[in-house]
Order: structure tokens, then sequence, then C-alpha cells
């Protein structure tokens, strides 16, 4: 499988979620940007980037009132 080059901010919010995963934490956007030192704003693009090659996934709330935003995990790779 080929390696997938990921900029420098695309690897921060990806290492982000991961790590939150890891602790237990659900990676919303306001803890990934804690974690990376980022304004949710600038997120977006890198979310978007790593959503399209396949790195991540979002997810949005199941229960209706309680939306805290979409919450994006980590897909594992092989």
């Amino acid at each position: 499988m080929p390696q997938i080059q990921l900029s420098g901010v695309e690897e921060r919010v990806y290492q982000a979620v991961s790590a939150l995963e890891v602790r237990g934490h659900v990676p919303y956007p306001d803890l990934i940007a804690e974690e990376t030192g980022m304004t949710e704003d600038e997120l977006r693009e890198p979310l978007h980037a790593l959503t399209e090659r396949g790195l991540l996934h979002r997810e949005d709330s199941p229960m209706s009132g309680l939306d805290f935003g979409p919450r994006w995990c980590a897909r594992q790779t092989a």
C-alpha cells in the first residue's frame, strides 16, 4: 500500500484525532482545536482533506437535541 503524503498541518490534525481517541475522548472540533493549538476555523481545510483521503470520517450526533457538532474519527490503517 503506498504511503500517503500529508502536510504538516494534516499530520498534526490526524495525530490529534488519534490521540484523543486513544485517551477515550470524543474528537469534537473544539477538542481537536485545543489539542492542535489551532482554531476551529483553521481545522476546516485539513479535516476536509483528511476525509477525502479516507484517513478520517465524520460522524454526526446520533441523539437529536444533543448535537455537540460532528466528531471526527481516525480510520486505522492496515
